[in-house]
């Protein structure tokens, strides 16, 4: 800005403030007569004011002293005020410069006027003035467009990251519905080749008791296998449905583990026996009651438990309730089964895998089952085992346990 020393401009300057009231209403005639400024017309005259009055108030500052800096701080800070709150009136680069250039010439006009009028103000002073007003606005046109231009960006740039953050969901949702929708393919068919060979052995045992009569107790029992083997996969399939599609509340109660534990050793022991195995049992005697989802709980224990008995075929089942570190406590149940290879390990607890040979009856989701409802219960869930060795698996639950929705991951 021009440093030459205001001298008699002290009356311009005053004219200049006491005529503030009418020069702002000419710029404004100014700026709403002009179609190029198509956003002036949707603002209040408050609106539209807001920051001139400051940067009229600092450009006669400068007038009376040139190089000020409080009033080039002052005047850079209304500026980029200016450029901020257009932006967010929605002006265009273009609107801002016009209604700034427009104001250039209501202030250059006025000077013009005064100087007509003034015989003290010299020609030295009128081009003083003039210069310095063309500079200020000039640094304020540039430090609002530079302002509005700068914030932009930084819309653009948190609108971008906002939209690549919803293009990233989106990608993971519609990995997720591709996957959902490869399972629900496996689902049909895993389901249609276990009933194709249900359906098969089923058809063999009638033509064989059609056939010959003097084996039809045989055809019987290999038919009534086949229906057993067909209600087991069924059962299997409600019962993930029903995991999977509990939404209501998690509700807790005082759970009696002594209670529990019996039961779960009197409904396994028929199963247990009748294919040669030896159930045994510990509870430690200090675990009496625990605040859990008693049904919840009795799901996976069940599921472990039949899981075991299902893969053993000699050998003995042992579960075990104990105490763990953390105020958790521990559901243990170990087999001396077919035991589960390394290879297999990584996809024992995923839908529809079994780690056995075929004929063993089942779709493959009492892992997966019980992996949804340790999730529900916030147990921690592992597992040992080797193949032909058998299996341990553990579920570690809180002594008491949170309420919350079950849909809560």
């Amino acid at each position: 800005m021009s440093d030459t020393p205001a001298g008699g401009m002290s009356g311009l300057v005053a004219a200049l403030r006491h005529r503030q009231t009418e020069l702002t209403e000419r710029w404004m005639t100014l700026v709403f007569g002009d179609s190029e400024v198509e956003h002036a017309d949707q603002l209040t005259y408050r609106q539209l004011a807001d920051h001139l009055p400051s940067i009229f108030d600092e450009i006669c500052s400068v007038l009376e002293s040139p190089g000020a800096v409080d009033s080039a701080r002052s005047l850079e800070a209304d500026a980029r005020l200016h450029g901020q709150w257009r932006l967010q009136q929605g002006y265009r680069i273009d609107e801002l410069v016009r209604e700034l250039d427009a104001f250039r010439q209501v202030l250059l006009s006025a000077i013009g006027e005064y100087a007509s009028t003034h015989d003290d103000l010299s020609r030295i002073d009128e081009e003083h003035a003039r210069l310095t007003t063309d500079e200020v606005l000039s640094f304020v046109t540039l430090t609002s467009i530079r302002e509005a231009v700068s914030e932009r960006d930084r819309k653009i740039d948190e609108y971008t990251g906002m939209l690549e953050h919803a293009n990233h969901e989106l990608t993971l949702r519609q990995k997720l519905i591709s996957e959902l929708y490869e399972t629900r393919m496996q689902i049909t068919r895993r389901v249609a080749h276990d009933l194709r060979n249900f359906l098969n052995v089923f058809s063999t045992a009638l033509q064989l008791a059609a056939r010959s009569p003097t084996r039809r107790d045989t055809a019987l029992a290999l038919a009534n296998r086949q229906i057993g083997d067909m209600a087991t996969l069924v059962d299997e399939m409600v019962e993930y449905s029903k995991v999977l599609n509990d939404d209501s509340i998690l509700t807790v109660e005082s759970v009696d583990l002594i209670a529990l534990y019996d039961e779960l050793m009197q409904s396994s022991r028929v199963a247990a026996e009748a294919k040669g195995l030896t159930l045994v049992g510990h509870l430690d005697a200090g675990l009496s009651a625990v605040v859990s989802n008693r049904l919840k709980v009795k799901q996976v224990a069940l599921n472990l438990l039949s899981n075991a008995i299902k893969y053993t075929t000699s050998g003995e089942i042992a579960l075990s309730i104990s105490v763990a570190p953390g105020d958790r406590w521990r559901l243990r149940v170990a087999d001396t089964g077919v035991g589960i290879g390394e290879a297999d390990q990584e996809r024992v607890f995923e839908e529809f895998e079994r780690a056995a040979a075929d004929d063993i009856p089942g779709a493959g989701l009492g892992l997966a089952i019980v992996k949804e409802l340790s999730r529900a219960l916030d147990g921690e869930l592992r597992f040992q085992s080797s193949k032909g060795y058998g299996s341990v698996f553990e579920v570690t639950f809180p002594l008491v346990l949170e309420p919350k929705s079950s849909s809560t991951p």
